[in-house]
Parts: C-alpha cells; structure tokens; sequence
C-alpha cells in the first residue's frame, strides 16, 4: 500500500512519518477540547494555520479535513 499523502509505501493508510503525525493531531486534540472548546475542524484549522506546527503535522491535518467536506457532501 501507499500513503494517502505522500505515496511513501505504508502498511495502512499512512507512512510511518504521516501515521506519527497523525497519532499526534489526534491525541492533542481531547487537550484542545477540554482547554478550549473547539470542535474537531476548528482544529485542524489551527493545525494548518499554526506557524509552528509541523509539516506532516499540516498535511495530515488538510487530509482529514478534506475527509470531513467529503463525508458531509454524502450526507
């Protein structure tokens, strides 16, 4: 298989690099939410607006949004 973002070979869905990424954009997320209140895509915008946040990090990030816009537009 192959990542769903970089094409780099991967066992799942991910590379290893963007599956690290991935686990860390999803569990900073309940400390987001308890802090702050955001909701799910409030914060992968953060994620990808964020100067400080990582490549991977970004990519996984507009990955998992454009998920989102696609689920809600088969809805």
């Amino acid at each position: 298989m192959k990542c769903s973002i970089c094409e780099r070979k991967s066992d799942g869905r991910f590379c290893e690099y963007h599956q690290l990424a991935y686990e860390n954009v999803k569990g900073t997320y309940e400390k987001w939410k308890e802090a702050a209140e955001v909701s799910w895509i409030e914060y992968l915008n953060e994620i990808v607006n964020n100067p400080l946040t990582g490549e991977w990090s970004k990519e996984v990030a507009r990955e998992l949004m454009k998920e989102d816009s696609n689920e809600a537009g088969d809805k």
